[in-house]
């Protein structure tokens, strides 16, 4: 696969960097609210559909709203979600990110959401969820290079962007589990991130019953060859087959079903898996590296 920049996000680059020596590296700048700190919630539950208002009452910063596939117990205790401004030097936060040089929180909103529900309020969702974060703090531009950041509480953030709309910003990210999202500019080239993502399937699905692999595989090994030939419809065509199949294999061949405490959803896995790639690829055909 080709490897250049493209124009387009070398101008990002220099307008990031310009940004980040320009401004503060302390969150305080947000509303004047303080870094590492919960921050207030008003959080709202109807049928399956979580909505949370984050910030002060009088001018909240982001709205983040979790829809589910099919939820039980789902209510505002059950789902344990918190949020807190973090520190943009903060060494174990950067070392949380892909590629930390490359991967940046802006100044404007660094914002982290944890979704961490607890045993004893007994969630469970089949197959996928949607996270979207809204905020009016962040400006939206076609190809933008804002991405979505999922990781373990404490783990490694792995972009799983599946939209990034306007109004002003709307970025959005299908899930099997939780727990811990970012927004961030993603300076990465396209390809590189492609093949992340089509590694951290392959991952995957190496963790299903032997009888369900080669189908996935051969699938990914038809995307890989197609991405090869720059054929991005013949790629992309090979994202909806793998989410067509974990959706046809779940709860029968696959386990579908998230629960607090920690269950294999492997079918949501899989889904949400190939709804990040979709958006990679068809963000590599449109804008390029």
């Amino acid at each position: 696969m080709r490897r250049f920049a493209s124009p387009k996000r070398l101008i990002s680059a220099v307008l990031l960097y310009g940004l980040l020596a320009f401004g503060s590296a302390s969150a305080q700048s947000v509303s004047g609210l303080p870094v590492n700190v919960d921050l207030p919630i008003n959080l709202s539950v109807a049928g399956n559909v979580a909505v949370a208002q984050i910030g002060p009452a009088s001018q909240p910063i982001a709205e983040v709203t979790l829809t589910f596939d099919d939820a039980s117990n789902l209510n505002v205790a059950s789902l344990g979600l918190s949020a807190r401004l973090v520190d943009l030097q903060d060494p174990a936060l950067l070392s949380r990110l892909p590629n930390a040089s490359q991967v940046q929180l802006d100044s404007a909103l660094p914002l982290l959401v944890t979704v961490q529900p607890p045993l004893a309020g007994g969630l469970n969702f089949r197959r996928t969820g949607r996270y979207e974060l809204h905020t009016h703090l962040l400006p939206y531009a076609v190809g933008s290079n804002l991405r979505v950041f999922k990781a373990p509480v404490g783990g490694a953030f792995r972009d799983t962007t599946e939209e990034i709309a306007q109004g002003s910003v709307r970025a959005r990210s299908r899930y099997g589990g939780f727990s811990q999202f970012l927004v961030a500019t993603d300076l990465r080239e396209t390809g590189t991130v492609v093949d992340a993502k089509i590694d951290w399937l392959r991952g995957r699905v190496a963790t299903l019953p032997a009888t369900e692999q080669p189908a996935f595989s051969a699938q990914l090994d038809a995307l890989q060859s197609a991405l090869a030939r720059d054929d991005y419809a013949t790629a992309i065509a090979a994202t909806d087959a793998i989410s067509a199949r974990a959706q046809a294999r779940a709860g029968s061949a696959l386990l579908d079903t998230w629960r607090a405490g920690g269950a294999d959803n492997q079918a949501g896995d899989l889904i949400a898996g190939a709804a990040t790639l979709k958006f990679s690829l068809g963000y590599l055909r449109d804008f390029g590296q």
